[in-house]
């Protein structure tokens, strides 16, 4: 199965090339630093580093409060941050700037993994949420690498993807020494695909350690002065196609009721900042951008939030937060980031990424779920019009974020105990 599965890598790598190539022509970080994804790590050798892999920005801002407790425990080892997308090397950059070192993680073939590691030589590799790949931790144990998975969390859809690969799976995961899910259910999945049941423990989210900025709810607070305090806000971050036109649809329900109300969207990809942008404008309604107008003034309707990694003070100064990824089968984005600025949470159907945090937040009356994009604009509308009722399900999902922290300082300490060892 293993050499079945270097050989099918080695066929779809020039497809993984060519998507790459188009990905870039609208993103054009997609086209630097190419030799990286082929061992070829930019930046300069290390020895004894440890090596934290965050595939994108979700996963990133997940490692965030551990990336920190490392460099604070261990600040005499090099720090290596992986990702896959320009996205999260941008968000590593913004994050911790030149503390840690950044290079993309290889393609999963046998020379790019061997060369990678031999320039990084990490004491210990901390795989944060899910990333499997067979070569890279067949050779981790090979050169007897510790290897963890932290803040792992396994959807059924990701175990119905893995399955048909069970046996090659199965052997992968038993290079890791260990699995520090993120709930009961993620654990057993991790069971279910194979891995040592005595490997496994549930460590909680880090997702709930992530730190507030102390000038989010501030810079929240200055934003409304700007565009006018009273009016009714609403934003949708982290949207994906096929959300977008449905989340602006159902800014045009709440105009006909609010119409001094704003809308502000925050796609998740930078290459469809443009895209979103026109079609606001070509729905008629009079837009501003964050990297054209900074701030929306009174007269405006929608503000594309076409940046990176400023989404918290805007989640602090609207009235109400749609988390995107949800009304489209992505599985949904970090309903956290709003619940701990107290801001009320609407999600779609599809949140399967982050199941058992939505539904608490669901069930202690933080966050509401709509079933669909007919039904978006009616429940915006319907919680813009209840201050009463937006005030509970802040203060309801500020309560689940506080009362679920910890999970940084669990896996620290198993970290530790590993590097002793």
């Amino acid at each position: 199965m293993r050499y079945l599965y270097t050989l099918a890598m080695y066929l779809v790598t020039p497809f993984i090339m060519l998507r790459l190539l188009a990905r870039g022509v609208r993103y054009r970080d997609y086209h630097r630093r190419w030799r990286e994804r082929f061992g070829f790590p930019s930046a300069p050798a290390v020895s004894g580093s440890l090596w934290v892999h965050a595939v994108s920005v979700g996963e990133v801002n997940a490692a965030e409060p551990l990336i920190k407790a490392l460099r604070d425990s261990y600040p005499n080892a090099p720090l290596v941050v992986t990702t896959v997308t320009p996205t999260g090397s941008e968000r590593v950059r913004q994050l911790f700037g030149d503390s840690v070192v950044h290079v993309y993680l290889p393609y999963d073939l046998p020379f790019a993994v061997s060369r990678f590691l031999q320039r990084v030589r990490p004491r210990m590799a901390i795989i944060v949420e899910t990333e499997i790949w067979p070569n890279l931790y067949f050779a981790c144990r090979r050169r007897g690498i510790p290897l963890m998975i932290v803040n792992a969390r396994l959807s059924e859809r990701s175990l119905r993807g893995y399955r048909p690969m069970g046996g090659l799976v199965r052997s992968a995961l038993s290079c890791v020494c260990l699995i520090a899910a993120q709930s009961r259910t993620d654990a057993a999945r991790y069971r279910l695909l194979g891995a040592d049941p005595a490997t496994i423990l549930v460590s909680g989210n880090m997702k709930f350690d992530m730190p507030v900025a102390d000038d989010a709810v501030p810079a929240g607070e200055e934003l409304r002065q700007q565009w006018g305090r009273l009016r009714p806000v609403w934003i949708a971050g982290s949207t994906h196609e096929g959300e977008e036109l449905p989340v602006l649809e159902a800014h045009l329900e709440v105009l006909k009721r609010l119409p001094d109300a704003l809308l502000l969207i925050a796609p998740r990809h930078p290459e469809r900042f443009k895209m979103v942008e026109h079609s606001a404008r070509s729905l008629g309604f009079s837009v501003a951008t964050r990297s054209a107008d900074r701030v929306p003034s009174a007269s405006h309707q929608v503000f594309v939030i076409d940046a990176m990694g400023e989404l918290m003070p805007f989640y602090a100064a609207a009235d109400l937060a749609f988390v995107g990824g949800s009304l489209i089968p992505i599985g949904g984005h970090n309903v956290l980031e709003p619940a701990a600025l107290s801001t009320p949470v609407l999600v779609g159907p599809h949140t399967f990424n982050f199941e058992e945090i939505t539904l608490t937040l669901i069930r202690e009356g933080g966050a509401a779920r709509v079933k669909g994009k007919e039904q978006l604009g009616k429940e915006v509308l319907r919680l813009l019009l209840d201050t009463e009722r937006r005030a509970r399900m802040g203060a309801s999902a500020r309560i689940v974020f506080d009362s679920e922290r910890g999970a940084v300082r669990r896996v620290m300490g198993l970290i530790d105990k590993q590097l002793q060892e």
